[in-house]
């Protein structure tokens, strides 16, 4: 991300996300030994800032009338994966799930889909009841 951009990954969702939905804290990312972001993980919020980006992701990317994350990359995290190729992972507490772009995806009748952290933490998002 930085030698594309220039910017490390924690000023690039500073900029592009964190700051234009308004969220009231810092977030902050866990770095290796040399000081390197992981964009698979180690991100540390407020549950306030963590809910008001579930609500822009609910939002197709929107949120206070403005387009913060593209609707086709949101669209395309509610799509999720194969189910029948998730299956032999054996997530025996989300059957009929699968996982893409870092989000489960229930393929439920609301549509539902989530994001979990290690330590238990998550979003989940159900579109039909328009609830994050």
């Amino acid at each position: 991300i930085r030698r594309a951009s220039g910017m490390t990954l924690s000023d690039l969702l500073s900029e592009r996300i964190w700051a234009p939905m308004g969220a009231e804290e810092d977030a902050h990312y866990h770095v290796d030994r040399i000081g390197t972001e992981s964009g698979g993980g180690g991100l540390s919020t407020t549950l306030r800032d963590l809910a008001r980006f579930g609500e822009t992701i609910r939002n197709h990317g929107r949120f206070n009338g403005r387009q913060i994350v593209p609707s086709q990359v949101v669209e395309d995290i509610a799509r999720g994966g194969d189910p029948e190729k998730f299956k032999p992972a054996g997530y025996t507490t989300l059957p009929g799930a699968s996982y893409r772009n870092q989000w489960w995806v229930t393929h439920n009748a609301h549509g539902a889909f989530m994001a979990r952290g290690v330590h238990g933490q998550g979003i989940y998002i159900d579109p039909r009841a328009e609830m994050v």
